[in-house]
């Protein structure tokens, strides 16, 4: 079930993470673009827990 919930979490955070990017302030486009690189982190986090089991 944790590998369901990281990919869940990395979704949202990289849906945020692009919407942020349309900003017109600088830093807020590159909190964006960290924030859709954590997002994709958590959903690869997620594949391996599937993968492996939720022991890792």
């Amino acid at each position: 079930m944790g590998d369901f919930i990281d990919k869940a979490k990395g979704n949202i955070n990289e849906a945020i993470g692009k919407a942020k990017q349309h900003s017109n302030d600088p830093e807020t486009r590159a909190e964006g673009a960290a924030q859709e690189m954590k997002g994709k982190a958590q959903q690869m986090k997620g594949e391996l827990k599937g993968k492996l089991g939720n022991n890792i």
